[in-house]
């Protein structure tokens, strides 16, 4: 018996090939940093209409795909695309992205997906053992750090409600103006109030602050601190939020998307005191974690809260075994793929220690490159880095002097940098996620400032 036998479809093994043989040449080799995104006029008249009712066959397909649209995506792993949140994802994890797919796991119960399940729990047990979490601590991957920190809060507010019913207003949730733009939108998805808390000079939560804000403000049932902030870099008072919190009978959520990898390194782990007392906490491996979009690992200290939240129950999932683990019970989804593995692969292939070398690279390079600045003529620092984020001006420099400096740079393939906002003025952002990416290389273009 043939494992595929002709059907409706054909014969598709050609396609299957053409499409293998495309995916193992970009996995080994660097993508164009000139690849950027074209205006949707340009798109469609070089690829003229795609969907027809008779089809227009694979090979035209996949030269369409290969000469005109993959080039008009951005190369979200040049070792000089500095902007953003880039991803620089290891050879073994986007190879074994190919296999997951091909694998085709349903992973929200254990009953269909037992042992890529299992495969990765093993990757959260390590982020649950970066944060000093108990081992029965444990979670799930979902797409990114949006609906991570919505399952998280939507967790948190079900327990306030378990424990003290409805309040006559609406419920709240307490921040900086710093969290990420994610938290309010959770906010609007809950239709729950945002409290916002005046941050540090650097715009980190303080526990003084967030005391002084949760003795005066009823109904709040969370509380989101940041284990690096995505604009900046820096980490919140992670111990007296969590004095503040416990006092207060409050959830503590750590949104950790792009610096909670910072935890596996050790020149910086004391940042991050006082997690251990955190309720959840998130980070994407397809951030600083070297694997391929899209991956969030969202973790409880107590996961039958999270359970307790989110668990879907119907007559067509009354034969689930509640007795297993069942991601699909841990956040806001019901359907997913076993989108952990690729991240769980790399860590097999690598090793712990590894990882740690590579995120510790990262903070080198942006230390040394922080260190430039300072000491040049034409640049000033902001401040010093916390983790692996760099923000920077050039003294004089109006905003279209910023953003036309950017965009040329960025046509030419030289870098990617762009120009963000840190207390209310114009300033540069550098973000270092990728260990290839070379010192020398940034300050030799941070020169064309000049």
């Amino acid at each position: 018996m043939e494992n595929h036998p002709a059907s409706i479809w054909g014969d598709e093994t050609p396609v299957v090939a053409s499409v293998l043989a495309w995916a193992a040449q970009r996995v080994v080799t660097a993508s164009d940093p000139k690849w950027t995104a074209r205006p949707a006029s340009e798109l469609a008249a070089e690829t003229g209409l795609t969907v027809t009712p008779e089809g227009i066959g694979a090979q035209e397909a996949l030269r369409i795909f290969r000469e005109v649209l993959a080039p008009a995506t951005r190369a979200q792993d040049d070792p000089l695309n500095l902007a953003y949140i880039p991803a620089a994802p290891t050879r073994a994890a986007v190879s074994f992205d190919l296999a997951t797919s091909a694998a085709n796991v349903f992973a929200g119960y254990w009953e269909s997906g037992a042992g890529a399940i299992h495969a990765e729990n093993q990757a959260l047990a390590w982020i649950c053992s970066l944060l000093g979490w108990p081992r029965t601590a444990g979670g799930v991957f979902v797409s990114g750090g949006t609906t991570g920190n919505l399952s998280a809060l939507v967790a948190a507010r079900h327990g306030a409600e378990q424990k003290h019913g409805h309040p006559a207003g609406r419920w709240k949730l307490a921040c900086t103006a710093d969290a990420h733009s994610s938290i309010r939108a959770a906010a609007r998805v809950m239709d729950v109030e945002v409290v916002e808390v005046p941050g540090d000079e650097l715009g980190r939560l303080t526990g003084p602050a967030l005391d002084a804000v949760l003795s005066q403000t009823p109904d709040v049932f969370g509380v989101v601190c940041s284990a690096g902030t995505t604009n900046s870099g820096v980490v919140d008072d992670l111990v007296g939020v969590a004095d503040a919190c416990e006092k207060h009978g409050v959830w503590m959520h750590v949104d950790g998307a792009y610096g909670g990898a910072g935890l596996c390194a050790p020149s910086v782990r004391h940042l991050f005191d006082g997690i251990e007392r955190a309720d959840s906490f998130i980070v994407d491996p397809h951030k600083w974690l070297f694997a391929p979009y899209d991956a969030c690992a969202l973790v409880y200290r107590e996961p039958e809260k999270g359970i307790d939240a989110h668990a879907q129950r119907a007559s067509y999932l009354d034969q689930v075994d509640r007795a297993e683990w069942n991601p699909s019970d841990l956040a806001v989804h019901l359907s997913r793929r076993a989108r952990g593995l690729p991240f769980w692969f790399s860590l097999a292939t690598h090793g712990t220690d590894r990882y740690a070398a590579a995120v510790e690279r990262s903070i080198a390079t942006a230390r040394v490159v922080a260190e430039a600045i300072t000491d040049s003529d034409h640049l000033e620092l902001c401040f010093e880095p916390q983790l692996s984020v760099v923000l920077f001006e050039r003294p004089g420099w109006t905003d279209d002097q910023y953003t036309a400096w950017s965009t040329r740079l960025a046509k030419d393939g030289v870098i990617l940098v762009l120009p963000t906002r840190w207390q209310g003025r114009t300033v540069l952002r550098l973000a270092f996620v990728n260990p290839m990416t070379h010192a020398d290389d940034v300050i030799t273009a941070l020169d064309t400032l000049r």
